[in-house]
């Protein structure tokens, strides 16, 4: 392994940082969407939901289970006098940020690690057919050598963004998810506020 590193030249020390930038950010996303699961707390959601369409004031729930959607809609609830959807609307564009960070690192390295592969590769062969020029054809393999060589910077890189689109592009459906899932709840308490009835509010 060390020998194919060597090999690929000085482009394969910022494919080797993009590798481990990549993994880092991977792992640390991962980590992210395993302790934010949006379905955890649907049961407090949905009581949250019944006391408020019910107009009953004092409902408390265990913490913890006070997740991302349980937060938009108590802000909701907490300006509904005001502007609730706005209300909303700024706790789940906030919730949504802590779920793209690091996003857009994954994005450029995805692009960024097959351009240094055939940076290298470009290079390589540079090389390749200056030491031709200098030796002739008297030993070709060294000259077929070192092309091959060359090419294992564009294998590095091209293994690289592979390995990160795929992960972005899960984490990118998770984020797509989330923001149907503050979409569907955020509806649902305007909708109880819309048939909100006058007898209701002269209850409390």
């Amino acid at each position: 392994m060390w020998e194919l590193f060597q090999a690929g030249g000085p482009v394969m020390w910022p494919l080797l940082l993009c590798s481990i930038t990549s993994l880092a950010f991977i792992l640390e996303r991962a980590w992210f969407w395993s302790r934010l699961d949006l379905d955890n707390d649907k049961g407090a959601i949905e009581a949250l939901l019944e006391s408020f369409r019910l107009r009953q004031k004092g409902l408390t729930v265990a913490p913890g289970r006070q997740g991302a959607v349980f937060r938009m809609l108590a802000s909701g609830m907490a300006h509904e006098d005001f502007s609730c959807s706005r209300a909303m609307e700024s706790v789940a564009l906030s919730e949504i940020k802590a779920m793209r960070c690091g996003m857009p690192i994954l994005d450029t390295i995805i692009t960024i690690a097959p351009m240094l592969g055939i940076l290298g590769t470009v290079t390589g062969i540079i090389a390749s057919f200056d030491m031709l020029g200098q030796t002739g054809v008297e030993d070709p393999k060294a000259v077929v050598a070192g092309i091959a060589e060359a090419l294992i910077t564009t294998a590095a890189g091209l293994g690289i963004s592979v390995a990160t689109v795929f992960a972005f592009n899960y984490f990118n459906s998770r984020i797509e998810d989330a923001q149907d899932i503050f979409e569907h709840y955020g509806t649902r308490l305007e909708i109880v506020l819309g048939n909100r009835s006058p007898a209701m509010d002269g209850k409390n």
